[in-house]
């Protein structure tokens, strides 16, 4: 040791071994917290021994002389307990969803018309901060406090919520950025159909409808604590005898049908575009003025998705589940846009790339309610009929001349039914409730379908879910638009139309140094007839 390099080749060791204990100390002490939201000592005796109740020493007599007695030390509930690797994966999904409001606009942006990309642009933005307040305010209080079968009425404001949301270890105010983001999504999902005619001061009155009451009270239904389609089944509940409930794992039903069913009455209400001449009328479609912003917003969305699903679990330790989450999310949407485009590709000969981006994103849409409880084979054959679906609900729209630009429509109401009932078909009877302990699975709350031996009930179970918020959202949507209609707040007036949205209601073209296309008028795109013998 009296030699310097031997003295610091020595204090180097010393130093190494000294920082390795006090490593795996810390680790020791950090993973046991991370997996279960408390320290690795809390099972102490002194931790885990009840205190005594303090209304038993109330009621004794004490002499004056007796000292007062100690205060009973205040009870954490498991409840209560926040889990950090849950809480980072519900924020990290969190994120990933709300940043499918850029794919929202991209898309409705660039499938528009150059005339009206200004107002899709401040809709969808003004639309984003009204519901963030109205889901602050009210909405979360709807939707997920405890209340009764149709509403919560608790936490306005987010005042006298717990820590966590139930039993998830969740912080709560993690879960409600992870639902705004869900709202938010709903709400924008509903402008799609209603582009080009829809006055500002109306969509603004709308969307404070879809935001602040339709979507929570609705989803508090199935997704509630005690919502009664979430109890359906059960003994002293909604339908009793039926013995299942509806389940809907992240929201074809709560999220698309219920933005697709608000976006189809409010097309209805609103009428066709000024010059939009459907295909029986001798027309066609108006042509997009963007379609690379149009398809990259869609491939943004499919991002976005694998928040949107996987992140439903909230469950970071539901390692399995998430994986199967997301790779049936991946499946869906490949199949589906296949099949779209093929179908599309056989009727027309060619390749079209709106039905390619429509046809994934109904995918996306079909698989969202049972991703968690199907198999991969299972996910690519919804995919591959969404796919389809798709296409035959935008000829369904044409032929009844309602005016849907962006296919709001057919790719979140008609796919959001479709991907709700094939749960009730495809459910494989393999994996548990989600979130569920992945070492030791409630096996009891399986779900098998219709093709897999399961007989009708799960089926049942969906269909009447299904048909209960979508009529109930149906009929409050034409309620709130007619209203809006007789007040003359709902459509821009014919001037404001003709001159085009954005300089009406915005004062400025989105494209102010680019001379825009006749096509840009309102006028609909002539119909493409097949010349026999060319393609």
């Amino acid at each position: 040791m009296k030699d310097p390099e031997w003295r610091r080749y020595g204090l180097t060791m010393a130093s190494g071994k000294l920082l390795g204990l006090a490593l795996v100390l810390g680790m020791m002490v950090a993973i046991p917290f991370m997996l279960t939201g408390t320290s690795a000592w809390a099972d102490t005796p002194a931790a885990t021994s009840a205190p005594k109740p303090v209304a038993a020493a109330a009621t004794a007599t004490p002499s004056e002389d007796a000292p007062a007695p100690a205060l009973a030390p205040p009870v954490v509930l498991a409840k209560d307990i926040v889990n950090p690797l849950n809480t980072v994966w519900t924020l990290i999904a969190a994120f990933l969803v709300f940043a499918m409001q850029v794919g929202f606009v991209m898309l409705e942006a660039g499938f528009c018309r150059s005339r009206e990309t200004v107002n899709v642009l401040v809709e969808c933005v003004f639309d984003t901060c009204l519901c963030g307040l109205l889901f602050w305010a009210i909405g979360y209080a709807f939707m997920f406090s405890e209340g009764n079968g149709f509403i919560g009425y608790h936490w306005f404001f987010l005042k006298g919520a717990p820590v966590t949301y139930g039993t998830t270890g969740v912080a709560l105010l993690a879960h409600w950025i992870f639902q705004f983001a869900f709202a938010d999504t709903c709400s924008t999902v509903t402008s799609g159909a209603m582009i080009g005619r829809t006055d500002f001061i109306g969509d603004i009155l709308y969307s404070f409808a879809v935001s602040g009451f339709i979507y929570p009270i609705i989803g508090h239904w199935a997704w509630g604590p005690d919502g009664f389609l979430a109890t359906m089944g059960a003994a002293g509940k909604f339908l009793p005898s039926l013995g299942m409930n509806f389940h809907d794992f992240a929201g074809s039903t709560v999220v698309h049908t219920i933005g697709g069913a608000v976006a189809f009455a409010g097309a209805v209400v609103l009428g066709p575009r000024l010059g939009r001449k459907f295909k029986r009328d001798g027309g066609g479609p108006m042509t997009p003025h963007d379609l690379t912003i149009a398809v990259c917003g869609g491939l943004l969305l499919w991002f976005g998705w694998y928040g949107f699903n996987p992140g439903s679990t909230l469950s970071a330790m539901d390692f399995e589940g998430i994986g199967r989450v997301a790779a049936n999310t991946t499946l869906a949407a490949c199949a589906a846009g296949l099949t779209a485009v093929f179908f599309i590709y056989f009727r027309t000969k060619v390749w079209d790339p709106g039905s390619i981006t429509n046809g994934f994103l109904a995918g996306l849409v079909a698989i969202t309610c049972p991703c968690y409880w199907v198999s991969p084979f299972g996910s690519v054959m919804i995919g591959a009929i969404a796919g389809v679906v798709v296409i035959l609900g935008v000829d369904l729209l044409e032929y009844l001349r309602i005016d849907d630009p962006i296919g709001a429509v057919p790719v979140h109401m008609i796919n959001g039914i479709w991907g709700t009932l094939s749960l009730g078909l495809f459910a494989c009877g393999q994996y548990a409730a989600a979130g569920s302990d992945p070492i030791a699975p409630d096996l009891s709350s399986k779900l098998t379908g219709l093709f897999y031996g399961g007989g009708f009930k799960v089926l049942a179970a969906q269909a009447i879910g299904s048909s209960v918020v979508t009529l109930a959202t149906l009929g409050v949507s034409f309620a709130v638009f007619y209203a809006l209609d007789a007040k003359g707040l709902l459509r821009l007036s014919e001037d404001g139309e003709h001159d085009g949205m954005d300089l009406h209601e915005h004062g400025i073209s989105a494209y102010p140094e680019y001379v825009i296309s006749a096509l840009a008028s309102p006028a609909g795109a002539p119909v493409r007839v097949p010349i026999p013998g060319k393609k």
